[in-house]
């Protein structure tokens, strides 16, 4: 298992909502499975790459940039914040994927640039 990231919301999440959301076409995004156990599916080309898993609570692993991306785009979409293990918060600000903890921000780079180039894994 990898770092978890995942999204929180004031209110709880449910998966009608989810199922809306990943319905939108603007989302680019397709929700597989069932209300207790499913994932959210981007592509990227002609491959599938799993974003979030949904198991009562929405959440991923990522691996690359465009993860990161995508899961905030996701949560941005169904009204949340993006929170990883340590508390820090992976936002999108004017078109930026930021990770911000406290007085502290990280540019992971604009949001178009990294969808763009794919889920390319971050070196070992």
């Amino acid at each position: 298992m990898g770092y978890e990231l995942r999204v929180q919301r004031e209110s709880p999440l449910a998966y009608a909502e989810l199922t809306r959301a990943t319905a939108s076409a603007d989302a680019g995004l397709e929700l597989r499975g069932t209300p207790e156990d499913a994932e959210v599916i981007a592509r990227h080309g002609d491959a599938e790459h799993r974003v979030a898993i949904w198991q009562g609570r929405l959440y991923g692993e990522p691996t690359s940039d465009w993860n990161v991306a995508q899961l905030a785009r996701l949560a941005a979409l169904l009204g949340g914040s993006l929170v990883g293990e340590d508390g820090e918060a992976y936002v999108i600000r004017d078109g930026i994927v930021e990770q911000v903890n406290g007085a502290a921000a990280y540019e992971f780079g604009k949001l178009e640039e990294i969808l763009s180039r794919g889920p390319v894994q971050w070196a070992a």
